[in-house]
């Protein structure tokens, strides 16, 4: 694979260990996002395994937020090394956490259909960066969010989680 071919996850943060979008997480779900083509929108793909399952031959609406959540995170990461000029994964490195997360759940999610997640900055890139991210099921936009990224220094969240 190329550097461009690479999903952010994998050029951003390899060691990732987050369930949803950690490369490194035994058994996550591995969550792959890209620029879309048009350069505007990081996109994802993902067709969720029957065990997420809410409601019969529907999806968990849990595993949407968690999708949401950490495709809208990556885009802001991504927006970021964008405002800056660089690609993601170059240093230093990049991270933001959830500030708020703020989803609407529109129409029933059906199980056995690939969805796709599509999301951009909205504003300015900041130190808080507001996320909009939608969830397609072919043809039908069934969930979608107003988010809030944060950029945080990831030693100085370690040192304050270590304190808690």
């Amino acid at each position: 694979m190329t550097e461009q071919t690479l999903a952010l996850q994998d050029r951003g943060h390899p060691e990732g260990i987050c369930y949803g979008c950690g490369s490194a997480h035994p058994s996550g779900l591995h969550l792959k996002s890209h620029w879309d083509e048009d350069g505007r929108h990081v996109v994802a793909t993902h067709t969720p395994d029957p065990e997420f399952t809410g409601w019969p031959g529907l999806v968990y609406g849990g595993l949407l937020a968690m999708l949401i959540d950490c495709h809208s995170n990556w885009t802001a990461m991504a927006w970021q090394y964008q405002a800056e000029g660089r690609e993601a994964g170059s240093q230093p490195r990049i991270s933001c956490v959830t500030g708020r997360l703020d989803i609407r759940y529109l129409k029933p999610t059906p199980m056995g259909v690939p969805l796709r997640l599509k999301a951009w900055v909205e504003g300015e890139v900041s130190r808080k960066s507001r996320v909009i991210c939608e969830v397609w099921a072919g043809d039908v936009l069934t969930a979608s969010a107003d988010s809030v990224f944060v950029r945080v220094d990831t030693e100085q969240l370690a040192k304050a989680a270590a304190e808690a």
